[in-house]
């Protein structure tokens, strides 16, 4: 997953365009009908979006009349009131808690939405949207508590982010694009050569010090020091866990389906001190109902078990990326099923062994 990108459309989905589209949707469209609106702002490609449940609030919080009318950004109108009366917080706390302005905030669900550029498991696009409501959150101050500080009248703790009766309602639900630039709309395989290259340029910007690191090792007989490449000399060739993900997708079982039909990817793409930061975390589309652990079951029974979650999310192997995942299925599944197969006890398709045995010897997680 470190080649030089391939299938790649003349033109990706711009956010631009996507803005444009989901402008024109009506509110409370649901993913069919977002698909349908990418697929036919972007010829060539053909999306297909799905939800996923992860409630989160934005930041942006807004000051609104009774008759729900929005006045202004609540932390500038805020602040801007708090000059009138020259910093007098309880002067400001006593007129306000006898108004009837409000406070509204967005809600939403992650949203992700899917184009395949070609048949291998990274030759798609995904754009992460969110699918968002305005509600009413709460009074403009807290009216039983006077704030002692301005960072308490700025930072409304009173608000009820859990209510979420439609009564509340002021707008939407709506689509919004989530995420920071190159993140919000990637093209995968282009993003896991990315992925690959940035780690190959901060390996080899090591070179010099691991070719001075050494290994030290206190015996009987004495101190020993061996270079540090001798025990690791493959450790310029390490491959990220996100192209290790790809690679066993394309070559187990799994790759009968879309890989995006039961994983989206939570992207990131940003520097930190200097340093670029790339990556994401898999997310399952379809979780099984129970946890698989290993703890004292056989080989044989934790094989059913990984067979009967295949069964139930709908791909072949899917037990072994929920693992590297981390998600309802432990690590130590994977090594004893290993193990089960090195000792012969139990049989997979000669693709997944392969791939099981290359994760055992080298694990790797989200």
């Amino acid at each position: 997953m470190g080649e030089a990108p391939e299938n790649i459309p003349v033109r990706l989905p711009d956010s631009a365009t996507i803005e444009a589209a989901l402008a024109c949707l009506p509110s409370g469209a649901d993913e069919g009908t977002l698909a349908s609106a990418l697929t036919d702002a972007f010829p060539g490609f053909s999306f297909s979006a799905v939800s996923i449940d992860d409630p989160y609030w934005r930041d942006a919080l807004s000051v609104i009349a009774a008759d729900g009318t929005r006045i202004a950004d609540y932390r500038p109108w805020m602040e801007a009131e708090l000059a009138k009366v020259n910093g007098d917080i309880g002067a400001l706390w006593t007129r306000l808690r006898e108004s009837d302005l409000q406070i509204s905030e967005w809600h939403g669900n992650s949203v992700y939405a899917f184009a395949p550029t070609g048949p291998d498991a990274a030759d798609y696009v995904q754009i992460r949207l969110g699918r968002e409501v305005e509600r009413r959150a709460g009074p403009i101050v807290n009216p039983s508590y006077r704030p002692w500080g301005k960072d308490e009248l700025l930072d409304p703790s009173w608000i009820t982010h859990g209510d979420m009766s439609d009564d509340k309602v002021l707008a939407g639900p709506l689509y919004r694009i989530l995420g920071r630039a190159g993140s919000s709309v990637v093209h995968v395989r282009s993003f896991l050569t990315r992925r690959a290259c940035l780690e190959r340029e901060k390996r080899e910007a090591q070179r010099p010090e691991m070719e001075r690191r050494v290994v030290r090792e206190v015996t009987r007989e004495g101190t020993t020091e061996t270079p540090f490449l001798e025990l690791v000399p493959d450790w310029f060739e390490y491959v990220p866990r996100e192209n290790r993900f790809f690679q066993d997708w394309d070559e187990s079982s799994a790759s009968v389906e879309r890989i995006y039909a039961h994983w989206a990817l939570d992207i990131y793409d940003y520097d930190d001190k200097g340093t670029r930061e790339v990556g994401f975390v898999p997310r399952p589309l379809h979780l099984p109902e129970e946890r698989l652990i290993a703890g004292d079951a056989s080989v044989h029974i934790l094989m059913d078990r990984a067979e009967a979650i295949d069964r139930e999310v709908g791909v072949p192997f899917g037990w072994f990326f929920l693992m590297t995942h981390g998600n309802r299925i432990e690590p130590e599944v994977g090594q004893a099923i290993a193990k089960g197969l090195r000792d012969q006890r139990v049989v997979l398709p000669d693709r997944d062994a392969r791939v099981l045995l290359r994760w055992a010897e080298r694990p790797y997680g989200f």
